[in-house]
Formats: C-alpha cells, structure tokens, sequence
C-alpha cells in the first residue's frame, strides 16, 4: 500500500520520531556536560522533523519523481529577490524548474511569544522572497512553483491558554482577542494559503508524552495533513514525474 493512501500511520511515526529525536539529543547534551539553557538543550541539535521531511520525499518518489531531483539534505539554497539565497527544508527540481519548495517548522514552549513573531516573520518573509524571485525570472520559465508549509506545535497549557493583546493605539482584528498560540499559529497557517503565499499548510498539534506514542491531533479540517500531501503529490504528479526515454 502506497504511503498517500496510509498517512494517518506514516504521520504517527513521523510525531514519534520527532518526540525521541528531541528525547535523545537533549539526555546526549545533559550527559556530555554541554546542556543549553532550557529548551534549547532538544532544538540546537536539529533533525527533530526528519520524520516528516522522509515522509514527504517518499510521497515525491512514490508519484514519480526521481530521488535524484530531490534535495532535503544539501543543496538546499534557492536565489531570493531581497537576499542572494535562503535555505528550504525540502527542494524538488526538474529540467532545471523549481516543481516544490517545502518548508517543515515546529515549536515547543516556554518560549511560545517571542518564537511565535519569528516564525510568522521568517515564514513570509521567505514567500515573499522566493515569489518576487520568481517573477523576476529567477528559476522557471513556465512552471509555478509549489510552496507547501508545514508546522508541528506542542500541544500543552502554556499553548492553548488565552493570551491578551496590546491595543495602545488600535484595535486588533477580533479572530486574534485572547485567542491562544494555538489558535494564532491556525489562524497563521490558514492566512498564509488565503493570501497565496504559500499553496498548501499543515498544521499538527502533539504533547510530549502521547508524542513518543505517536499521538497529535490536527485543530482545523482546512489544515490537515491529507490535503497537504494530496496537493503535494498533484503537483508533482503535474511537473515533477521522471520522463520516459
């Protein structure tokens, strides 16, 4: 059975690794007498979302794509308008066409305020970037290229609990009053579609202990991990699939 039609098991094993990988990284820096401050013992390690990132290029390869147009560990800069390069989480380019660039984020407390504005910031920044590159003929003469972004957020009372605004000046829009991180990283992952910054976003929530078994749970319909993978496959499906010789 092809992984498309099975994402609910793949997706599980993709949590679980993402919890065990922030597990081991953060005992391995504790033993060895290097620990960070705080959360950042679990995050300066990276590879927490290589589950993910596997997942995601067995959906390419399982299409059509061939695994040598893929790029999710090297070569991962794409020119920018604003700055010469930025780095994405996962490439696939064919006849010298960009056919996906993916971005795979995720977020665990204390820190949720600061860490939320970088990455709403980082995550539009970059589309901006890379469209207005595009336009200026930066990578493809035909092809559009598909952006898919893709966020795992823990799922804990820091996260879900209200959080007042500051309104000085102006009112804020209302979907935002006490509105919880969670709520604002939905309300963020569903902007950044409707604005056509990005194509397609999923967004997933986990807690520590059910994450080592697995466990998450997806807040908005619009945002799940099945339609993420499904436009996935129809892009590459489009422009990504190997040609016969």
């Amino acid at each position: 059975m092809n992984k498309i039609d099975n994402l609910t098991k793949y997706v599980t094993q993709a949590i679980a690794n993402y919890w065990s990988t922030r597990q081991k990284q953060s005992q391995k820096q504790e033993t060895s007498g290097r620990s960070d401050q705080g959360a950042r013992s679990a995050v300066t390690g990276g590879a927490q979302m290589d589950g993910f990132i596997n997942l995601i290029t067995d959906l390419m390869i399982e299409t059509g794509a061939d695994e040598s147009n893929i790029f999710c560990n090297k070569y991962l800069e794409l020119p920018g308008f604003f700055r010469p390069t930025k780095e994405w989480d996962i490439l696939l380019i064919k006849d010298e066409q960009l056919v996906v660039a993916l971005e795979a984020k995720s977020q665990v407390g204390p820190s949720f305020g600061n860490n939320f504005n970088n990455r709403t910031e980082e995550a539009i920044g970059s589309a901006l970037d890379l469209w207005t590159a595009y336009r200026e003929g930066a990578y493809n003469k035909t092809v559009k290229p598909w952006l898919g972004y893709l966020f795992l957020l823990e799922d804990c009372s820091e996260s879900q609990k209200p959080i007042k605004v500051q309104e000085p000046h102006f009112k804020v829009f209302p979907e935002f009053v006490n509105a919880s991180y969670a709520k604002r990283y939905e309300l963020f992952c569903r902007k950044l579609v409707r604005e056509r910054h990005y194509n397609v976003a999923a967004f997933l929530m986990s807690d520590k202990a059910g994450g080592l078994k697995g466990r998450y749970t997806e807040p908005a319909n619009d945002l799940a991990f099945e339609i993420f993978a499904k436009s996935l496959v129809a892009q590459v499906t489009a422009f990504g699939v190997s040609k016969k010789r």
